[in-house]
């Protein structure tokens, strides 16, 4: 601990793990090929069923597990759409593995003078991280095709009591309200070392994703809610249906959005 440390910053290290012990585990931290849906069916309901025979953009595809899983559900076909080419440089070996290449693709740029239209967008535990999630849902939207829909999942939001994405290394919830963000960035440093000093800094980027501003989100690009699941912490989904506590206890957003074509 620096000498300087304020007395909040001591308080919320003693209150974390031990900076020489490993990170808190996550039921995220193991994905592979076989459980790579498993979120996706759980939370939209028939997902499996949906899927098949459809044409696909998985936005913000990360490993691009997700994308050949689908491929091997019955998907017709997938764009594994990531920023960073390195991320499913392994899955586009594995989509060759298993025959898939010829309808499993992957990419950093989908270019909107393609033409290039989808019957789905889906897009998992990203929407908190985007930079610009507006610019992000705009685009969603180009590449749907009119009776497409756009599948939008994410966890934890902003005020959500692990909202911060903090808990690799605290079990305190809602510690973005608790503790200001210098003492967070501050105890996050004995944790990891590349110099963060802001939320938006941080691996992944946090974008501060409230459900008012996904909602807004929402109504601003004109999209039509088809369906949606609010989780809340502890199955006390009924806090969902509460102004201000809403906030607080929403652990997951699951959307259907439809851009309101015929």
């Amino acid at each position: 601990m620096r000498p300087e440390a304020t007395w909040a910053e001591r308080l919320l290290l003693a209150l974390s793990r031990r900076p020489d012990t490993g990170d808190y585990s996550t039921p995220h931290d193991q994905r592979t090929l076989d459980n790579a849906l498993s979120l996706l069916t759980v939370v939209f309901p028939e997902f499996l069923t949906t899927i098949r025979g459809k044409d696909i953009l998985d936005y913000g595809c990360g490993s691009g597990l997700q994308a050949v899983a689908m491929g091997r559900s019955g998907a017709r076909s997938v764009f594994g759409l990531e920023t960073n080419p390195q991320a499913f440089a392994a899955a586009r070996e594995l989509a060759a593995q298993l025959g898939l290449e010829t309808h499993v693709e992957f990419g950093h740029l989908l270019a909107h003078e393609q033409g290039r239209r989808f019957d789905l967008v889906i897009s998992q535990n990203s929407m908190e991280h985007f930079p610009d999630p507006s610019c992000e849902i705009g685009a969603m939207k180009s590449f749907v095709r009119a009776t497409g829909r756009i599948m939008i999942t994410f966890s934890c939001p902003w005020y959500a009591p692990y909202g911060s994405h903090m808990h690799f290394f605290t079990r305190v919830p809602w510690v973005n309200l608790l503790f200001t963000e210098k003492t967070v960035m501050g105890v996050r440093s004995h944790f990891r070392k590349d110099g963060a000093s802001t939320y938006e800094a941080v691996e992944g980027g946090l974008n501060k994703m409230s459900i008012a501003k996904f909602e807004k989100l929402v109504r601003v690009h004109d999209l039509k809610v088809d369906w949606h699941r609010y989780e809340c912490v502890k199955r006390l989904d009924w806090f969902g249906r509460i102004p201000l506590l809403r906030e607080l206890f929403i652990n997951r957003v699951s959307s259907v959005l439809a851009t309101g074509g015929k």
